[in-house]
């Protein structure tokens, strides 16, 4: 979208009437002042509606990789303009859940349109007594298995095929983990059976 020339943009605050009487009538000066007109009407109309543009959900589709880098977000122009949307208005409610097992999956699911399920606690332990034995050592190591993410059955104009790029799971694990977690990533055709759950 261009917010340059927009022919037949009309001013809402043409020049012509805010000038003196005197020039009311007069053919050049008024003729002159609606040229200006024309290039400024977009203007007008950007500043307007500027608090639109700052909306990821009303912000014109050239600006959302903008806003994404205001918030932190990843914004991948591939995917749906409406799912890019949603990420980046996602984007800072997911800083807070960075690091943990529900930010990584939304994570998973706004940026790369894969769902995840996550096994594993990355080497946490806790106990509920005070005092008390430590509780055995966790296994250190996190299960990331992804699968395509369809959306209400209907098909993906980007990725028909419903395809997970593993290459781009693993590096976005891997810039989301916490740095002491051994993460692996597994690519499943759909949501992991019960037995796969087990493992």
């Amino acid at each position: 979208m261009s917010r340059a020339a927009v022919p037949g943009l009309p001013s809402r605050y043409p020049i012509g009437e805010q000038l003196p009487a005197l020039y009311a009538d007069d053919d050049f000066a008024q003729r002159f002042t609606a040229g200006l007109d024309t290039v400024l009407a977009p203007v007008f109309s950007t500043l307007d509606n500027l608090p639109s543009y700052f909306d990821p959900r009303l912000a014109p589709a050239d600006f959302l990789a903008w806003l994404a880098t205001w918030v932190g977000g990843a914004d991948d122009p591939r995917r749906p303009p409406a799912l890019r949307r949603e990420a980046v208005a996602g984007a800072v409610e997911l800083h807070r859940w960075s690091g943990t097992r529900r930010g990584l999956v939304e994570a998973l699911r706004l940026v790369l349109g894969v769902s995840a399920d996550i096994t594993g606690d990355g080497g946490a332990a806790w106990s509920s007594t005070a005092g008390g034995a430590l509780p055995p050592a966790p296994a250190d190591e996190l299960l990331v298995r992804v699968w395509p993410l369809r959306h209400g059955g209907a098909v993906d104009a980007v990725n028909p095929a419903h395809e997970v790029d593993a290459d781009r799971v693993l590096e976005l694990v891997r810039s989301l983990c916490p740095v002491h977690t051994i993460c692996r990533v597994e690519v499943l055709p759909g949501p992991p059976t019960s037995e796969e759950g087990r493992q």
